[in-house]
């Protein structure tokens, strides 16, 4: 084992595990888990390479319901999605980064900034992510899930676009009260943002879906952006 090896190994085991116990998640053989009876919600550790200097790893996350789980094992793992999780991603998916991001752990003074980094990213990003996606799974009333809007086709066909724009791709466009909610890593101080989600916007309204009649923009963590209504 190289010592890079064995400081990710340490900071795992005596920083980043510890500090998921502390948010609510269990772990079990090297992934971790939200309390659910019926659905796995699962986040994992992926590492990405390495070598006798340096070793990367990303953050994976997926969420299966339980009595889709036919697999091997007593539960999924999140770094080897087989097609049957409900929803699957990487933690780049969900900041602001908006594509793959991986920390790395090499031999030095600061090599536990990177382990304390990525507690922060699950904290801030993933596990709310994880959380919401799990309870639009199981509905406290009983009633039926948020709709999805888009098919994963259709979405990228939008984000195509909004890549050409530098802008930050749409997470989720998701049916909620008559209103489509966007869900973006974006800023209200950004203005590109603001001006190309609003030509988005007014399309999606121009297509007379009577299912919504406003568009409602929101961050990563769920804060309203802008709005946009039907005239």
């Amino acid at each position: 084992m190289t010592a890079a090896q064995k400081l990710f190994a340490e900071g795992m085991r005596e920083h980043f595990a510890p500090a998921l116990r502390a948010l609510g998640l269990t772990d079990q053989r090297g992934s971790f888990s939200l309390p659910a009876p019926d659905h796995w919600a699962l986040l994992g550790v992926q590492p990405l390479s390495r070598d006798e200097h340096a070793l990367r790893y990303t953050i994976t996350l997926s969420l299966t319901a339980r009595a889709d789980w036919p697999g091997p094992g007593e539960r999924p793992d999140p770094n080897a999605p087989t097609g049957t999780e409900l929803w699957h991603a990487r933690i780049g998916t969900l900041m602001p980064v908006d594509g793959e991001i991986c920390w790395e752990v090499s031999p030095g003074p600061r090599w536990l900034v990177a382990v304390e980094d990525s507690v922060s990213a699950v904290r801030r990003y993933a596990l709310p992510e994880l959380r919401r996606r799990l309870a639009a799974a199981v509905p406290a009333d009983g009633g039926p899930p948020t709709e999805t809007y888009l098919s994963s086709g259709e979405l990228d066909e939008v984000n195509a676009v909004l890549l050409t724009a530098a802008v930050a791709r749409i997470q989720r466009a998701e049916l909620v009260d008559g209103t489509l909610l966007l869900t973006g890593a974006w800023s209200r101080s950004d203005p590109v943002a603001r001006e190309v989600l609003t030509g988005v916007a007014q399309g999606f309204l121009a297509a007379g879906d009577d299912r919504f009649r406003r568009v409602s923009c929101v961050d990563s963590l769920g804060r309203g952006l802008w709005l946009f209504e039907s005239d």
